[in-house]
């Protein structure tokens, strides 16, 4: 097959994908969008919203219908880097033998990331970017596709460690989840409070997600859209030419943030039947992209400017 027919293919697994995903999750679609974006391109996604939005039962069904392996790691204060990881073990033998963490797996859901200490949350920095982990001296590959999907409470922050900027900046994306609407709650309030027993159907396999991260990777993209992200994330430097960014912005993203645009952007594009991004895409994974690697100063935190409003008047101008 063409490039342009497994892009057609790729465009109707991913709407069956939206399809599966919405016997179980109601609404919240830009969630899960987000979620089908960052699988396609191969990144971490970290998800922000209030208890109760639904963020854990995305993550699995997600995995349910990309038939992944699935590993669920709740972080609290007491976690250690080895219960992430893994160990060496003295086996009846004398051999030391190593036993494999919950980090071994295709999708990973790191619950409430914020609530472990650094010492902890750094155990994930060399997973997130090489895919291995190395326990006393030895490197151990990890599964392939590998992805990181991380939750953060926004509110209740007593006894909670924020993620340093380096961890930040290996997710791809930073999701906001908002309350669902008035229609959207009185549906789960229907399907969730009677006996019932939705079931999901496997509808890609690992090896399908590694050849369509592939086909994602050979899109053409015109020079004007690779200029255009990068000129969007100079812009959110303090170097910046904007009276928006000298004013608001103490630092801002990095390169990363112009690969993961333009990655985002072909993915995107793929998504809705297009065989090459333009600045339109660009547009639509700039928040997510860049909400959690701008870093507001005092005068933004002063008169309540959100990442998200400076990032709306970067797109304006």
């Amino acid at each position: 097959m063409s490039d342009k027919e497994n892009l057609d293919l790729f465009e109707q697994k991913y709407n069956a994908l939206r399809a599966e995903m919405a016997k179980i999750i109601v609404g919240q679609q830009e969630a899960v969008d987000s979620l089908l974006l960052s699988v396609f391109t191969g990144g971490h996604c970290l998800l922000l919203g209030v208890p109760g939005l639904a963020k854990t039962l995305m993550v699995n069904t997600l995995a349910q219908t990309l038939g992944l392996s699935f590993s669920r790691i709740q972080f609290t204060p007491d976690l250690m880097p080895s219960d992430i990881t893994g160990s060496e073990i003295l086996d009846r033998e004398r051999n030391f033998k190593f036993i494999q963490g919950p980090v071994f797996a295709s999708i990973v859901l790191a619950d409430e990331i914020n609530r472990t200490p650094p010492k902890t949350q750094a155990a994930l920095l060399e997973a997130m970017q090489e895919h291995r982990v190395t326990v006393s001296g030895t490197s151990y590959p990890l599964p392939d596709p590998f992805f990181v999907l991380a939750t953060q409470n926004p509110i209740e922050q007593e006894g909670t460690y924020p993620l340093p900027e380096a961890q930040l900046d290996r997710f791809m994306f930073n999701v906001r989840l908002d309350y669902p609407s008035f229609d959207e709650e009185v549906q789960i309030v229907r399907q969730t409070t009677v006996d019932r027993d939705a079931q999901v159907q496997k509808i890609l396999s690992a090896d399908e997600i590694l050849a369509f991260q592939q086909l994602i990777r050979r899109m053409p993209v015109p020079d004007n859209v690779v200029e255009y992200a990068v000129k969007l994330v100079s812009q959110t430097r303090p170097t910046g030419q904007t009276s928006q960014t000298s004013r608001y912005i103490s630092w801002g993203a990095g390169p990363r943030a112009s690969q993961y645009l333009i990655m985002g952007a072909r993915t995107y594009a793929a998504m809705h039947g297009k065989y090459s991004p333009d600045a339109e895409d660009v547009r639509a994974v700039a928040f997510n992209v860049l909400r959690h690697r701008i870093v507001r100063n005092y005068y933004a935190e002063a008169e309540n400017i959100s990442t998200d409003q400076i990032i709306t008047e970067l797109l304006k101008s």
